[in-house]
């Protein structure tokens, strides 16, 4: 059973999901594992993650290893119709499409637990908030999730630590191979993918605020400093903002930063980042983008309110008129860019091809173990696992240490 916009579209879906396999070796590996020992035989996994090709990659990985996938995605602007009618053929239970209101996509939020899910798979926790808010009759038969997103992690931590949550939780973001790699090089490159394609702007020589020195933010100013920006960071952990100057990139209040700006973009997972009278300060011409997961960090409100009109003048972006004769411009509705965006295709397909390994190892680590209810890390070995298995796919071998060695480091009487 599936709700897609269009199912004529799924021939160029399916091209999709195949071309991105080609390049999710480690994933692939996981699944032949998933069809020989069929773990999830009679297990029902919810997921509400970015509905595009990498995703659907990961759901058929989970409907290999025997499980009824139901699907929809975490955000109204980043679903792939074709993906998602793809996904429909391939035999997952798809729900949504690009452009949701916020009823239709919480509906379909709902369409996917009427399929009673054993385990859930989330992005951004909108899925799991939902069911202890609306459908709290489903939480018993609930063996646990994996939260694929820092933001995600920030709400379940604090449900968890106001004794609100009702199942486990596996953080799937805290393991090193996700947020190393995904969080930093996925971010980074994505984002500017859909920045350079959707504005067909030069990065080189401007002037670019990153607002946040987290592993996203780190990977936005790398590559940011890569294409030849002046890279500035706003920050307001002393250490990080310290990390951010070390890195080579400038480090000042966001009011100082906003005078100077050509691009904008946030990174922080908090809300109004940029607002009020930041506005008031910006030159005329430059533009704002979110890379955090939810669509508060540029107050749109606060913006419109200070201009006398909107327009779309190109696809994802928005020009708004300041009172005083500036336009400054916003793209993909503050939404995330790298996906929302009308040229966002997301991260690449080798770097999800990892964090998607360690969410299919994750939901078969939760059927595997009795959790307690709380926030947990997805454990080293999964860690291990994906990185020796990534680096053999990458062609690339590593030493091991000897017994001798392995016995020196164990032995703290050892002297030097």
């Amino acid at each position: 059973m599936s709700n897609v916009k269009d199912m004529s579209l799924a021939d160029e879906g399916i091209r999709k999901i195949k071309w991105v396999q080609k390049h999710m070796p480690v994933l692939e590996s996981i699944k032949k594992e998933f069809e020989e020992e069929k773990p999830f035989e009679g297990i029902t996994i919810g997921l509400c993650l970015h509905l595009e090709p990498k995703t659907v990659n990961l759901g058929l990985t989970l409907q290999a290893g025997g499980a009824e996938v139901a699907m929809t995605g975490c955000n109204p602007l980043s679903t792939h119709d074709d993906a998602a009618a793809g996904a429909a053929a391939l035999g997952l239970n798809i729900y949504g499409w690009r452009e949701q209101t916020d009823e239709e996509y919480y509906q379909a939020i709902d369409d996917v637990l009427s399929h009673k899910p054993d385990i859930i798979i989330d992005d951004g926790a909108d899925m799991i908030m939902y069911i202890h808010d609306k459908r709290p009759e489903l939480i018993e038969k609930i063996q646990g999730a994996c939260e694929e997103t820092t933001t995600g992690v920030h709400r379940l931590v604090g449900m968890n630590d106001d004794r609100a949550l009702k199942f486990p939780v596996v953080a799937v973001n805290d393991a090193y191979t996700k947020y190393l790699f995904d969080n930093r090089y996925g971010t980074g490159q994505s984002s500017f993918d859909a920045i350079m394609g959707t504005t067909n702007m030069l990065i080189a020589g401007k002037n670019v605020v990153v607002c946040g020195y987290g592993w996203c933010g780190r990977g936005v100013a790398s590559r940011a400093a890569g294409l030849g920006a002046n890279v500035i960071v706003t920050e307001v952990d002393p250490i990080r903002a310290l990390e951010a100057r070390m890195d080579g990139c400038r480090v000042m209040p966001i009011r100082e930063a906003v005078k100077i700006a050509d691009l904008v973009i946030t990174v922080t997972g908090n809300i109004d980042i940029i607002h009020g009278d930041d506005f008031k300060y910006m030159k005329d011409g430059c533009m704002l983008c979110n890379s955090g997961h939810f669509n508060v960090e540029i107050n749109r409100n606060d913006l419109e309110a200070q201009s006398t009109s909107v327009e779309e003048v190109r696809e994802s972006i928005e020009m708004f008129n300041m009172k005083d004769g500036r336009k400054i411009y916003l793209l993909a509705d503050g939404r995330l860019v790298n996906l929302a965006a009308a040229r966002g295709q997301g991260h690449p397909a080798e770097i999800m091809d990892m964090s998607f390994a360690v969410q299919a190892l994750s939901a078969k680590y939760i059927l595997d173990n009795d959790l307690d209810i709380s926030v947990t890390k997805a454990p080293d070995s999964i860690d291990d696992r994906i990185a020796r298995h990534k680096l053999a796919a990458m062609g690339i071998e590593i030493d091991s240490l000897s017994d001798r060695q392995t016995e020196y480091m164990a032995n703290w009487q050892e002297g030097t």
